[in-house]
């Protein structure tokens, strides 16, 4: 039983960021005191559409709700023939203080990023900007050493025919082979997200990365488990006791961002909460969409 959600209007707009332009939706109304609330999607490469559930905060209480699509993908500018030397966590870090400038909102809000967007928030939380009041940090690494030796510490439960195929195509770099992209997704279903099938916002987010995955192949790599780009020797650990804002922790039980993947966060940001979703992996804003919402509905309530 999905909770019923009140009727809450929404504008989409673009924001000019350098020579490009950003898509942005607003859903409920700045004008509201409520503290409103950034929403970054993972990936990197990813789009809004995976987490779009979490608008339906505006409805539950009051506050405004704000989705981008970050540079490169979804409805934001595309970029495809740019390389690794241009993705960098300071173009998106960049392009977030354009946005919370560009809504009048640089000195109140709370940050939600998913995933990367985690990863980003947890950068921009680091650098403790005036105007973050709250934190929430949802199924991220902190160091993806770990995130990649727990992702195949994952795989090495995956059936063995599964694990064959996903080596092989690997050696080959036959990375686009179907028979390739089938074996992750036995990986993806498990760990990722265990709606069966994938809803379809969740869908349409992998649909648009097949279409361009420009972003993700340059940052990241080919999956969640073969890490290979720009991103691979990321961390935020020695840094995190910078962070000086409330936070939420959560993640999932099934999470490829396992306990040990989240524990810098709970262990060395000075005042965080971490919840575990029982039946979730890396979605549990999909998987567990009521108790997820109400979660971060109530932190942010606290913050008000």
């Amino acid at each position: 039983m999905e909770m019923p959600v009140a009727a809450v209007t929404s504008k989409e707009a673009y924001l000019p960021f350098r020579e490009y332009q950003t898509w942005y939706r607003v859903t409920g109304s700045l004008e509201t005191d409520r503290l409103p609330l950034v929403v970054a999607h993972g990936g990197p490469g990813c789009t809004h559409d995976y987490v779009d559930a979490f608008k339906d905060i505006a409805a539950l209480d009051g506050r405004p709700v704000i989705h981008y699509d970050q540079l490169g993908n979804g409805n934001s500018t595309r970029l495809p023939g740019n390389g690794p030397d241009f993705w960098t966590v300071a173009l998106f870090l960049d392009e977030l203080d354009a946005l919370l400038k560009h809504l009048g909102i640089q000195e109140r809000y709370a940050f939600l990023g998913q995933s990367w967007g985690g990863m980003l928030g947890a950068e921009h939380a680091v650098r403790q900007p005036n105007g973050l009041k709250g934190l929430v940090i949802a199924n991220s690494p902190a160091n993806m050493h770990t995130w990649v030796s727990e992702a195949n510490r994952l795989r090495l439960e995956l059936p063995q025919h599964i694990q064959d195929t996903l080596l092989r195509h690997e050696l080959a770099q036959t990375l686009a082979d179907p028979e390739y992209v089938a074996a992750s997704r036995v990986f993806y279903d498990r760990h990722v997200c265990r709606v069966v099938p994938w809803p379809a916002e969740v869908a349409r987010t992998f649909a648009i990365m097949d279409e361009d995955n420009t972003v993700y192949r340059n940052m990241n790599g080919p999956t969640e488990f073969h890490v290979i780009g720009t991103m691979r020797d990321w961390t935020i650990e020695d840094r995190l006791h910078q962070i000086n804002v409330p936070t939420l922790l959560i993640s999932g039980k099934y999470d490829e961002a396992t306990p040990l993947v989240v524990e810098p966060y709970i262990s060395r940001v000075p005042n965080c909460d971490w919840v575990l979703f029982e039946n979730s992996s890396h979605m549990p804003h999909v998987e567990e969409k009521d108790l997820c919402l109400k979660t971060v509905s109530d932190f942010l309530c606290r913050l008000d």
